[in-house]
């Protein structure tokens, strides 16, 4: 009887040692695969920041000419507006005057 419980004993033994070496392999792994996930995110990552702020970089580019050619429209647009000082003067004048 002695004799079958020490070998159950040694066989324990063993699986918790396989066991234990099948767990160490295996936290190995998953760090492993937790290291090249991490870069192969953080190269996604910077790949998309860099697209989208070039995407930002054209659009305020865009914009920016975009404001411009309305400011010179508006600029020639009110450039060719002939303006009437004398009459605005008199009307300005009379309004004060209470007169208007």
């Amino acid at each position: 009887m002695e004799n079958t419980l020490d070998h159950l004993l040694k066989i324990e033994a063993e699986a918790a040692a396989l066991l234990s070496g099948a767990q160490e392999e295996a936290d190995r792994r998953i760090h492993e695969n937790e290291e090249k996930n991490r870069e192969i995110f953080e190269e996604r990552y910077k790949a998309e920041a860099q697209t989208r702020e070039s995407s930002l970089k054209k659009e305020i580019e865009r914009l920016k000419e975009q404001y411009q050619k309305e400011i010179e429209d508006y600029r020639r647009q009110i450039s060719g507006i002939d303006v009437d000082t004398r009459r605005f003067s008199d009307l300005f004048n009379e309004f004060l005057a209470g007169q208007g």
